[in-house]
């Protein structure tokens, strides 16, 4: 058997196999483009490494569609067929990745944890770690899974990054900023580290300066995968919106967003529609840009990935004024709670539910029930995941209904 670029075995006789993994690792570390070339070609070298085969089903999980979820099976089967003579390590991982195919999140979490505590140079299971942490609204262990496994990887600047990121959403501010730089120096070409920068930036109002920040780095995105590419430019178009410069949003939008992204992408399409909802609230028109999403979104209706996802899918559906579709997928999203775990469910009832009611109302301009709908689940959104900078929108959806009721309200009094 053989060690990867961590340090750690796997059950293979392939050095081929092996370079093939090391790729894969850092462009999943480094939000590469090649990715799944990287994995395939190491599948390639060696049909029996079960790893691989896990690595291969959890890249297709991380896209968060049903065609992608499709993939991965046959992937994650034969990684089981494989398991009856690989490491510790190995079998853990597997078992990680299969309980996130079950949709048994809390199990998938767990079992990241174990491999964190016995095998913490596996920087990819902790990053898949803080990845269920972050859609289920856990800053706290986020950031902890990270840290505890410093002391194993000195300079390791891609965990560096992933702790940043962690230190920020629990507003450890300054210690992210330090740890993100530290991050920089020994990699310019960590987009994580950039994207860390860019939320403490904007948590502290430094605009200017955010914006000089994160455009420095963009000539070291262009091989990035698609995901974090748009989104570190939605990041820069953040900035711009706070300054009011209204049209240079809307450029990055045609030019770095929307049309960089890959259409089919879950998270590339979130990113379009929170920030054409964040231009309308500003009074901006979008133009016929809903219209152009929402074909993509078809799709989306009976997947339910994450309910994060689907409180901007079932908006911008409304905006475009597909009334059948959004019926449709609120009714899909109701019944999808009768098959997931209890972990996941009381959050999409309590939560997500009655959120994409309050989306849908304030996208038809029915911003009474919107205030009725948002107001009790407010306080409980991060348990549908997401950033800071990201949810935050709901909150604005929310006020901007509280104002445009009372103007409705004032109006109908003047009139009557």
């Amino acid at each position: 058997m053989l060690k990867d670029a961590q340090g750690l075995v796997v059950t293979t006789y392939s050095a081929n196999a092996i370079a093939a993994i090391n790729r894969f690792l850092d462009q999943m570390l480094g939000y590469g483009k090649d990715a799944e070339t990287a994995v395939l070609q190491a599948i390639a070298a060696d049909p029996t490494c079960a790893l691989a085969h896990a690595y291969a089903a959890a890249y297709y999980l991380t896209q968060e569609n049903r065609k992608a979820w499709q993939l991965a099976l046959p992937y994650l089967q034969t990684a089981q067929q494989y398991c009856t003579k690989v490491t510790a390590r190995e079998k853990l991982y597997i078992q990680a990745i299969l309980a996130w195919a079950n949709q048994e999140i809390d199990v998938a979490i767990a079992t990241h944890e174990e491999i964190a505590n016995q095998f913490p140079r596996d920087l990819i299971s902790v990053q898949q770690g803080q990845y269920h942490y972050f859609y289920t609204g856990n800053k706290e262990k986020l950031l902890e899974i990270a840290q505890k496994v410093l002391p194993s990887n000195p300079q390791q600047h891609y965990l560096y990054g992933m702790v940043a990121f962690g230190l920020e959403q629990c507003h450890q501010l300054k210690a992210a900023e330090k740890i993100a730089r530290q991050a920089i120096a020994l990699n310019r070409y960590d987009p994580w580290a950039h994207h860390a920068i860019a939320h403490i930036m904007e948590t502290q109002g430094r605009v200017d300066e955010g914006i000089a920040w994160m455009e420095s780095f963009a000539d070291t995105w262009e091989d990035c995968n698609s995901m974090l590419y748009t989104h570190n430019w939605w990041h820069i178009a953040l900035y711009y919106l706070q300054l009011k410069n209204y049209e240079k949003v809307l450029k990055l939008y045609d030019t770095h967003i929307w049309e960089r992204a890959n259409k089919q992408s879950p998270k590339d399409q979130v990113g379009a529609i929170s920030l054409l909802l964040r231009l309308e609230l500003r009074g901006v028109d979008v133009e016929n840009r809903w219209q152009n999403i929402s074909p993509y979104l078809y799709s989306r209706i009976d997947e339910h990935a994450l309910p994060f996802q689907d409180l901007h899918y079932v908006y911008a559906l409304a905006k475009a004024e597909h009334h059948d579709w959004v019926n449709q997928m609120l009714q899909s999203m109701q019944y999808h709670t009768l098959s997931i775990n209890p972990f996941l469910r009381r959050s999409w009832v309590e939560v997500a539910i009655p959120a994409a009611r309050g989306m849908v109302a304030h996208a038809k301009g029915d911003f009474n029930t919107t205030v009725a709908a948002l107001k009790p689940v407010l306080p409980r959104l991060h348990e549908i995941g997401g950033s800071h900078a990201q949810r935050v929108l709901f909150g604005q959806v929310y006020q901007d209904a509280v104002l445009s009721a009372q103007k409705q309200s004032w109006d109908y009094g003047i009139t009557a």
